[in-house]
């Protein structure tokens, strides 16, 4: 079978990391063969350090490329729904990093658009592709939890110096950044919407967050509690309780460790080897969600079950939901209304 030819958008940190780990990979079933980043240099610069075959000036000349079946789209925040469409509109599959869009009116337009061009489309959430992930849900599943009580969640970092989580431009704050993660593991614990969202938080002067907690409410009686943090470390665990037992998730977004059921310690190791260093923790992981995108468009599934359309929507709207609380607004919500 071909291997799946992937195109690499904007040539930053993540996208390295993205590209390393998916090096991880035989070849005959991933492989990368072209950057575009909005300057030449930069894309030649990846290109010769990942060893990939072509770089590009700016999105459209990749988008262009038939020999691509499927881009990652590691760009800043506010691009994403720009650069989604345009390789849509190519005829290219997409993983696209999150969160997927500045709103859920974005979110909504660009996944539309997907469907429409029936092609495959996926929020790049890869912590749900760590085996960590998968036991825990399997757990869930199986009834050995019982009913899902509550989830404690906090996940943060001294990141307050970092544009991308300061800037409004760049769609900054922590709801965004951070938030994605904390809501994406309370809703693969509770499988439903919250009926309630309570939320405060603390904004910079450029009107975006840099710490939040909020409470959300199920209908079921539970309750999830997340905080995220661009002042200072938390415990970046994630906690789930249900009526018959515990969990938790250790470094809950990249996750190599848990706390079973019976209160043991189970770990799980990545691939040694890769080509270069990460840039950012337990990114080898990334290899995961790129499988799962080989697997979807062989099956010729336009979505993953894991992190289905309707999940990404619904992430969208509580992110909006906190934002509305707090009083964080972007350009983008006058614009693309739900």
């Amino acid at each position: 079978m071909a291997p799946l030819r992937w195109g690499i958008v904007s040539a930053g940190k993540i996208s390295h990391d993205f590209t390393t780990a998916l090096a991880t990979w035989p070849k005959e079933q991933h492989l990368a063969v072209a950057v575009s980043a909005r300057k030449l240099a930069d894309a030649e610069q990846f290109a010769k350090k990942q060893g990939l075959a072509k770089a590009y000036e700016g999105y459209e000349a990749l988008a262009k490329d038939a020999e691509i079946d499927v881009v990652y789209i590691g760009a800043i925040n506010p691009a994403h729904y720009e650069i989604g469409r345009l390789m849509l509109d190519h005829g290219k599959h997409v993983l696209c990093e999150k969160p997927l869009c500045i709103n859920e009116g974005q979110s909504k337009r660009l996944l539309a658009h997907a469907q429409a061009k029936k092609l495959f489309f996926m929020e790049a959430i890869w912590s749900r592709f760590f085996p960590s992930y998968i036991h825990l849900r399997d757990r869930i599943d199986a009834g050995e939890l019982g009913d899902i009580q509550q989830v404690e969640v906090a996940f943060g970092f001294p990141l307050a110096d970092v544009d991308r989580l300061r800037m409004k431009q760049l769609g900054g704050g922590t709801v965004l950044d951070l938030g994605v993660y904390t809501i994406q593991v309370i809703l693969w614990a509770f499988r439903a919407a919250p009926t309630k969202i309570v939320a405060k938080g603390k904004l910079n002067e450029d009107g975006v967050d840099l710490e939040v907690s909020a409470e959300l409410h199920f209908a079921n009686g539970g309750i999830a509690r997340m905080k995220t943090s661009a002042l200072e470390k938390q415990t970046n665990t994630a906690t789930v309780r249900g009526s018959k037992g515990t969990m938790t998730l250790h470094d809950f977004w990249c996750p190599l460790a848990l706390t079973d059921i019976d209160g043991s310690r189970k770990e799980y190791t990545l691939p040694e080897g890769a080509r270069h260093p990460f840039n950012f923790q337990n990114s080898c992981g990334l290899r995961y969600e790129a499988e799962e995108v080989r697997q979807c468009i062989a099956g010729g599934r336009l979505e993953s079950a894991s992190v289905p359309h309707s999940e990404s929507l619904l992430i969208a709207r509580i992110q909006d939901e906190i934002r509305r609380q707090i009083g964080v607004q972007f350009p983008e919500d006058a614009e693309f209304k739900v």
